[in-house]
């Protein structure tokens, strides 16, 4: 393990509960799903809605200028983690996603999309628009999954994003990515993905409590003195 980062300290009184699961590491089928997912084309429908986000998208970007390297907020939840990225890379343009009206309005996105400067917030399904923007080749130039939900049940190893079939596809949208998570079996899974579809994933690292957090979740976990942990892997290849 490597050196770790710090994080914010708690303020206050924590009341998140750590994620529990019956298994105690890499659940056993991954490699299984891993293959399959290999070998098989996935064709599910697209969302029609977050077509019509994409377009959007698409159309934000080509006011800003196409030729801007692109930042991926990836499940932003309410878009303070969006802003905060974007004092991380002054000179990319910054794009939060998420599910979630109720999260997104928190940020000031009552409609979506919403833009601030070069930051954008959009309600939309993340498969959907990840499998256009793979086929827009847009310029990732990182990309973030910050806490997504763990789906810690064995019977759901396949609404995890590093077992799900749309994996190769973010894969294949390139850039640096950057996942965090409070529960080490997801991280452990999602570097083993990573290894069997041909990245080099750097070594998982804890996050220390110091600092500022990135997200509302990740400071509260922290003051609920939950572990904290970081994957990042710089994309090699254009993917599957």
């Amino acid at each position: 393990m490597s050196e770790s980062e710090p994080v914010a300290a708690p303020t206050g009184g924590g009341n998140s509960r750590p994620v529990f699961s019956s298994p105690t590491g890499v659940h056993q089928r991954l490699d299984t799903v891993l293959q399959r997912h290999r070998e098989r084309l996935w064709q599910a429908p697209l969302h029609g809605p977050s077509e019509q986000a994409f377009a959007q998208l698409e159309q934000w970007r080509s006011q800003q200028g196409c030729t801007q390297a692109l930042v991926l907020d990836s499940g932003c939840g309410t878009g303070l983690s969006t802003q905060r990225l974007a004092a991380r890379h002054p000179d990319a343009l910054i794009i939060g996603i998420d599910q979630s009206a109720a999260r997104l309005r928190r940020v000031g996105a009552h409609e979506q999309p919403r833009a601030s400067g070069r930051v954008l917030w959009v309600r939309a399904e993340l498969a959907t628009i990840w499998r256009h923007a793979r086929a827009a080749d847009w310029p990732l130039q990182h990309h973030y999954l910050l806490y997504p939900n763990p789906w810690p049940k064995p019977a759901h190893l396949q609404r995890r994003w590093h077992a799900h079939p749309v994996f190769g596809t973010l894969l294949a949208l390139g850039g640096r990515l950057e996942l965090r998570s409070n529960w080490q079996i997801y991280v452990l899974e999602f570097a083993r993905a990573l290894e069997r579809l041909g990245q080099a994933p750097e070594p998982m690292q804890t996050l220390l409590p110091a600092g500022q957090p990135l997200t509302p979740f990740e400071e509260k976990y922290a003051a609920s003195g939950h572990d904290l942990w970081r994957l990042r892997c710089q994309l090699q290849s254009s993917g599957p």
